[in-house]
């Protein structure tokens, strides 16, 4: 009994060991190839879920660096880029525009922002990105022409924090349309005139263990939306992982992901 005790501790130190300081300092591209004629031979790249801490710079500029490597026609975001609620445990809001300024496509940067930026740093996250050019997009969208086609980029406030408005942030769009939404509860309002939505929050559980599964997932939906592709009624959503954490800073099988999205016919 007494060795069965200690190789159980042995095994919770290794898992915790991996859960705080491994796991959470990979990073993965996770690659998705969509059917969809109007958008065909558009490449994306999706990042969400920063929470980017005071001695992360590093961390936000190595992520910055993968998302550039992948040559993407456009970078979407659907923000949380502070830590913990607190700009006091983030990375000043000055330092993170200007590092997310740097993210490079050959059509522009455009982002929603969520829960985290709303509750307690949104003036400050919002001042500073607007200040580097940045386009954050609240209940509202823009035409953005990528080659021959103009994709309507569309934005709602985060569910937590502000007030979202799909058809205020659809208003006057024509297909084909891409819609940000930090939460992705929001879904099952999005209208089929939407090509694609893309959402983030739930860091696809953060912490994810054999057959129980996700511990945490923040959404009134669980599993349904708690990460990847989903599909629902000829609709179609993309939930990433994400690239930091919440709460507590751990992650267990649900390593932080950039996503890439190629459209084909």
């Amino acid at each position: 009994m007494g060795i069965f005790f200690i190789i159980v501790l042995f095994m919770i130190l290794i898992i915790g060991i991996y859960g705080i300081f491994i796991e959470p300092n990979m990073l993965l591209v996770t690659k998705y190839k969509i059917k969809d004629v109007a958008l065909k031979g558009i490449k994306l790249v999706f990042v969400s879920d920063f929470h980017i801490r005071k001695y992360q710079e590093k961390r936000l500029k190595k992520v910055i660096s993968l998302v550039n490597d992948q040559n993407a026609d456009i970078v979407l975001s659907t923000g949380d880029y502070i830590a913990k609620h607190s700009l006091k445990a983030s990375l000043c809001a000055k330092k993170i525009a200007e590092n997310i300024s740097k993210i490079k496509s050959n059509y522009g940067f455009y982002t929603t922002l969520g829960n985290h930026d709303g509750k307690r740093g949104e003036g400050s996250i919002t001042s500073a990105l607007q200040k580097y050019g940045i386009k954050i997009l609240k209940n509202e969208n823009i035409p953005v022409k990528i080659g021959k086609t103009t994709v309507y980029i569309a934005g709602i406030e985060d569910y937590q924090s502000g007030r979202p408005s799909i058809p205020t942030a659809l208003s006057d769009t024509k297909k084909p349309v891409i819609l940000l939404t930090h939460n992705p509860d929001m879904f099952t309002d999005v209208p089929n005139s939407v090509n694609l939505t893309l959402a983030g929050h739930t860091h696809g559980g953060q912490i994810k263990l054999p057959i129980i599964g996700a511990l945490i997932i923040p959404s009134i939906y669980r599993n349904r939306f708690a990460s990847g592709y989903i599909e629902e009624n000829g609709r179609k959503m993309i939930v990433t992982k994400g690239i930091g954490t919440s709460i507590l800073p751990v992650r267990i099988n649900c390593i932080p992901e950039i996503v890439v999205i190629e459209f084909e016919d």
